[in-house]
């Protein structure tokens, strides 16, 4: 998959606020190599079962056969692993917190651009830690940075928990989840936070000194999120008329359009087009006049709504005489979306563009997440729960059945647990398939 400027300006609107959260939260940036040895894929048992439907593999390199083949990273528990043996000697080491900005490549069956493709850019954290206490603190926090980041920039409302054993990261204890209902009503998940526990350490032998001088493996954790990310953005908030994009992460946040017919209203037209640009500009919006002239008025409308660009400005030359323009919002379409008759006077547009553009990003997530919650059905048994997936909706209710009971599930109605919600309702339950008590909720529904 190619991700044109566009696309790929919303990819570097995910990592500037990011990178700004990892480094608050201690982190630095380093870079591992794309090519990993087979044998340390191999090195944790559950880790290469996972993987190995999904790897790339090099075997010749120079012209000749290789000794070891390579595998194009999936992912880099394993190598950082590796390192991680080499720089790790003592408690005075730990805590390691590093993240990388990468590619990845899994060699996915059924594509679907931004959402599964066979190589996908990502960032992939991983510390190290002395205690287990302090690695489930990690995997917590950085679900919670997700979490903060879907609400707050995507306007995506996630669901945030614990996956089940069975959808557990192949080497992780626990697997942490943010959720999203798209607007076909399926799940996406959209960012993860893995507890590895002691996995890998004990599969590579990554010890150190504690302060009573006895020789510990590490505690462990990883956590990412990947361009997918854009995909999910894309069909939680896109209509049949485009994207729709929260303003926060827009590449472009207010598009401004000059309407002129005659020679002689071009100019003016134009300078007011520019004055309007440089007032926004300076305020530090994203702004971009489309001066054009091959295309009517008309066709910019259509593109830059196609474009999901919130707000659009029109000047034309009556909008000069008077010292004022028209300004239409994306996210509510034709004369009810449109206002008339703003000032062009800097501190009166100014204040009247960040307004709208707030009200926007705010009217996005509650749409989205009413669109979330009327979609979510409480079961209490197996056949409202196949009812509630039939209909295309998630369902969810008490569960504390098997392993293989879940596999059923996902068997019988397509449908899998995308997570254990740290939200849950008071008292014990019963559970849905078994009859049995339980003590949480889960959320199953049809997925990416």
């Amino acid at each position: 998959m190619v991700i044109r400027p566009y696309g790929y300006a919303i990819w570097e609107a995910i990592q500037d606020y990011l990178n700004v959260k990892f480094k608050e939260t201690g982190h630095s940036n380093m870079y591992f190599p794309q090519f990993i040895p087979y044998s340390f894929i191999e090195k944790e048992a559950s880790h290469v079962e996972g993987f190995s439907p999904e790897l790339a593999l090099v075997t010749i390199g120079g012209g000749k056969e290789l000794e070891e083949k390579l595998v194009v990273r999936p992912t880099s528990e394993t190598i950082v692993n590796h390192m991680f043996t080499q720089w790790i000697h003592s408690y005075r080491d730990l805590p390691l917190m590093i993240n990388q900005w990468a590619n990845v490549t899994r060699w996915e069956m059924r594509t679907k651009p931004f959402v599964r493709t066979l190589e996908f850019l990502w960032q992939e954290g991983h510390t190290a830690h002395a205690t287990p206490e302090e690695a489930e603190k990690e995997a917590l926090q950085m679900i919670d940075v997700y979490t903060k980041f879907a609400y707050e920039q995507a306007a995506i409302p996630v669901i945030t928990g614990r996956k089940s054993k069975v959808e557990t990261f192949a080497g992780a204890v626990r697997t942490y989840t943010i959720e999203a209902m798209m607007g076909d009503r399926k799940a996406l998940q959209a960012g993860t936070s893995h507890n590895l526990g002691q996995n890998f350490s004990r599969a590579f032998g990554t010890q150190f000194t504690d302060e009573n001088g006895q020789r510990q493996h590490i505690w462990q954790t990883s956590w990412a999120v990947s361009t997918r990310f854009i995909g999910g953005i894309i069909m939680t908030h896109g209509d049949d008329a485009g994207l729709m994009l929260p303003p926060k992460i827009a590449p472009i946040q207010v598009v401004i359009i000059p309407i002129w017919k005659k020679a002689d209203e071009k100019t003016g037209v134009l300078n007011a087009a520019s004055s309007v640009t440089e007032v926004l500009k300076s305020a530090n919006i994203k702004v971009k006049v489309d001066d054009s002239d091959q295309r009517t008025p008309g066709w910019k409308f259509n593109f830059w709504e196609m474009k999901g660009v919130p707000l659009r400005i029109e000047i034309g030359p009556r909008d000069v005489s008077s010292g004022s323009v028209v300004i239409s919002r994306r996210d509510v379409p034709g004369k009810q979306g449109k206002v008339f008759g703003i000032s062009m006077e800097p501190s009166i547009l100014v204040a009247y563009v960040k307004d709208k553009l707030d009200e926007i990003q705010s009217s996005l997530l509650e749409r989205a997440t009413s669109y979330r919650d009327s979609n979510i059905v409480d079961v209490s048994s197996y056949d409202e729960l196949k009812e509630a997936i039939s209909q295309g909706k998630w369902a969810r209710g008490p569960w504390s059945a098997s392993d293989a009971e879940e596999l059923r599930v996902k068997e019988e109605t397509g449908a899998t647990i995308r997570c254990f919600p740290f939200e849950q309702p008071q008292g014990m339950k019963t559970c849905l398939m078994t009859g049995d008590p339980a003590e949480e909720v889960a959320l199953f529904a049809k997925s990416y």
